[in-house]
């Protein structure tokens, strides 16, 4: 019985082959990571994590998990609205990225109240509704089965609690999508290859992006995991969407 395929980028491997894959990329860029995002695009993906960060509902004391946290944008601002008596727990099932970010927070003096998990998403390892908030940014499209995600985080979120996840998507404005492409396939591997010394890696990212789901279809697969009142909000033309869900 031959094995069951999946995407990785545009190229069909192996479901059981992608998650090892994945982890070989972000091992490669781990250490330009920050660099590269910033690149990548001009600095914008801070004001995208900002928007997301106003619509976590945190307040003190709360408890909140951000799943493929990477280096940690989203833990060091949640870190200040939970307080010293709430909990950030940042997952990432990438050892090398998960480190960036503990030396991040940690230089920045905010990892007091945050926990450090290398962790699946598909298969979360805490206690069913342990979390008022689930953020998962840019990571979501990196992830074997995505279904089985959403509902791993459906499950451990606390009900009344929100999931929010920031990811790129499909441009909505005429005429950007031959931009955006041109970019993605010509400039972007070109950045890698000088920057990180890594021109492979980041074509798999501009294909991972294409893989991905649209807006609606996002939003149904949330739908599916159990979420309720599922909504999204296009940023930069429709290049990037937060999608919100409650666990009511």
């Amino acid at each position: 019985m031959s094995a069951k395929k999946t995407h990785f980028g545009y190229s069909q491997v192996d479901e059981d082959k992608k998650e090892s894959l994945v982890a070989g990329v972000f091992n490669s860029v781990a250490g330009k990571y920050d660099v590269m995002n910033d690149v990548m695009s001009f600095g914008i993906h801070r004001i995208w994590k900002k928007i997301a960060l106003q619509h976590t509902g945190l307040k003190k004391g709360m408890r909140a998990l951000d799943v493929a946290g990477g280096t940690g944008d989203l833990s060091i601002e949640m870190s200040k609205q939970v307080g010293p008596t709430g909990e950030i727990v940042m997952s990432d099932i990438n050892a090398a990225m998960l480190e960036q970010g503990r030396r991040r927070l940690l230089d920045k003096g905010v990892a007091g109240n945050v926990q450090f998990v290398e962790a699946n998403a598909e298969d979360l390892p805490f206690e069913d509704n342990s979390f008022d908030c689930i953020t998962i940014a840019f990571g979501l499209r990196n992830v074997t089965h995505q279904d089985r995600a959403l509902s791993s985080m459906y499950r451990v979120l606390k009900p009344g609690g929100r999931l929010l996840v920031l990811e790129f998507s499909k441009p909505v404005v005429p005429g950007l999508n031959k931009l955006y492409d041109f970019y993605s396939f010509n400039v972007l591997p070109a950045m890698g290859k000088v920057i990180a010394n890594d021109e492979a890696s980041y074509r798999y990212l501009a294909e991972s992006i294409r893989m991905h789901p649209s807006q609606d279809t996002l939003k149904q697969m949330m739908q599916d995991a159990g979420f309720e009142r599922c909504s999204y909000h296009n940023m930069s033309g429709g290049i990037v969407a937060l999608h919100k869900g409650f666990k009511l």
